[in-house]
């Protein structure tokens, strides 16, 4: 370009040097000067703006691999957002399940304790109802025995005590007060005891009465009904129910004989103390277990 403009210099001043004056060519050349100098400056803005749009090109490179890299970032944060979420709405939904598994389980095992506390309530009053029928029993028992020994009073000490054991009471009646030896049929004075023991009981039907025949361990060697003291103990025992059943108000459901013969001493049998005591009829009397029972079997 500086070569175009010498050449163009050249020719004007060649052609004009012959018919222009020389204010004209210094015009010229003064022109051509501020031409240069804005040529001059020109380039050096045109210099300035290419660095400056180099400039701005590296930076926009900067500013798109900084977009680049700022994109994939939040796409990997978005991403993680979207999986985060995912977990917590799973999380959300397992736990609200769990929840209510927990309440369904919490309610049935409220249920389950209310079914326990309330059967434990029934259970404890049945078990306060036991105890008091047992001492209500007790009492009885107490009275009884002690309304027998004052109705046969006139008889103990003739073969005839009354005690209290194992919940139960015993009249014990040896066989010189009942009966005579080898018999069956009982005496005067053992029916008189009998029906005083009758009159008690009839004011108790809810005492069960058993009663037991009693021998020594010499064999029953008479001719006749009997064979052993199997026989003996329990026709003895049975001629006492008869005499008991004498009295309308004794009812004959609470009543059982049985003999034992010679198998449940109290004394030893070697001696003839010892047998005459091994002798005898024992009245056992015992509370009706029939509501203890019944109150054990309820629910």
């Amino acid at each position: 370009m500086n070569f175009s403009f010498a050449v163009i210099f050249c020719l004007l001043a060649f052609t004009f040097s012959s018919c222009v004056s020389t204010k004209i060519f210094n015009d010229l050349e003064a022109r051509y000067a501020v031409v240069k100098v804005e040529r001059n400056s020109f380039e050096k803005s045109r210099d300035s703006l290419q660095q400056s749009w180099d400039r701005l090109n590296s930076d926009l490179g900067e500013v798109q691999t900084y977009l680049l890299r700022s994109r994939d970032s939040i796409e990997s944060v978005l991403n993680e957002i979207k999986d985060w979420e995912k977990k917590y709405t799973l999380l959300k939904e397992n736990s609200e399940d769990k929840i209510q598994t927990s309440i369904a389980e919490n309610n049935k095992l409220l249920k389950e304790i209310a079914l326990r506390k309330t059967e434990l309530q029934s259970r404890s009053e049945r078990v306060d109802q036991l105890e008091k029928m047992i001492q209500s029993q007790k009492r009885a028992l107490d009275e009884l025995k002690n309304r027998l020994s004052d109705a046969l009073l006139n008889f103990q000490g003739k073969g005839l005590s009354v005690e209290q054991r194992n919940g139960k009471v015993y009249v014990s009646m040896e066989n010189k007060l009942l009966f005579k030896s080898g018999q069956w049929d009982i005496e005067p004075q053992g029916k008189k005891a009998i029906n005083e023991l009758a009159y008690v009981l009839e004011e108790n039907p809810d005492i069960s009465i058993l009663i037991e025949g009693h021998t020594d361990n010499i064999p029953f060697s008479a001719k006749g009904q009997l064979e052993s003291n199997w026989d003996l103990s329990t026709k003895r025992a049975t001629a006492v129910v008869k005499i008991l059943l004498e009295n309308d108000q004794i009812l004959p459901e609470n009543l059982t004989a049985a003999g034992r013969s010679e198998y449940m001493p109290i004394a030893p049998n070697s001696s003839s103390e010892g047998r005459a005591s091994n002798r005898r009829i024992e009245v056992v009397l015992s509370p009706s277990l029939d509501k203890i029972t019944s109150l054990l079997e309820s629910k």
